[in-house]
């Protein structure tokens, strides 16, 4: 079974649905939610956590430097004892030691095939450049901004939208499904 932590930023989202399904989907009996981290301590994702008996810890990041900060939550996270990091909605870039002590075990999802666009905003991207499909792209991360080795992808169709919210909804329901069934894979061996 595998030590899991999550990091976000936000709501949590794509991390209330890996709750889900490590608690009574596929993902039970493969992984434990040791922790979900943020670095932002008023992250409506932390409340969630708590409310489903999952420690958490918060280590607020404004104003402080990427290497610094990172050496911070390095030593936050060795007592758990954690063999992969999940990010879901964590908003800042990993300093190239934190990347070091985690090879090929942290997991981010981006909302976009990274090979065609990486950072911020993809959905806008895609509603603004009216495509007809998008993808969701499950990647290790590495020193770049989203450009480690793709381990999972699936097509989101925006046939017929006609928002920016639309496409968001959409993408949204493939992230949720996609992330577990990666992590489920990923972890079974």
């Amino acid at each position: 079974m595998k030590n899991i932590a999550i990091f976000i930023s936000g709501r949590g989202s794509n991390m209330q649905q890996i709750i889900g399904q490590v608690k009574n989907g596929i993902l039970k009996d493969l992984c434990n939610i040791s922790l979900v981290f943020s670095n932002y301590c008023q992250a409506l994702g932390l409340k969630v956590a708590k409310e489903n008996q999952i420690q958490t810890l918060c280590l607020d990041s404004k104003g402080k430097k990427r290497v610094e900060y990172d050496k911070e939550v390095l030593t936050l996270l060795h007592p758990f004892e954690i063999d992969y990091i999940v990010l879901a909605g964590y908003m800042r870039i990993l300093s190239p030691e934190f990347i070091k002590t985690y090879p090929q075990r942290i997991l981010n999802i981006h909302p976009a095939d990274t090979r065609s666009f990486q950072g911020l905003n993809a959905y806008k991207w895609a509603y603004e450049n009216l495509l007809k499909e998008t993808y969701i792209t499950i990647h290790y991360v590495d020193e770049g901004v989203d450009t480690g080795q793709v381990i999972a992808q699936q097509k989101v169709d925006l046939t017929g939208v006609n928002s920016l919210e639309e496409v968001e909804q959409r993408g949204l329901q493939v992230e949720y499904e996609l992330y577990s069934k990666t992590l489920a894979k990923l972890f079974s061996g």
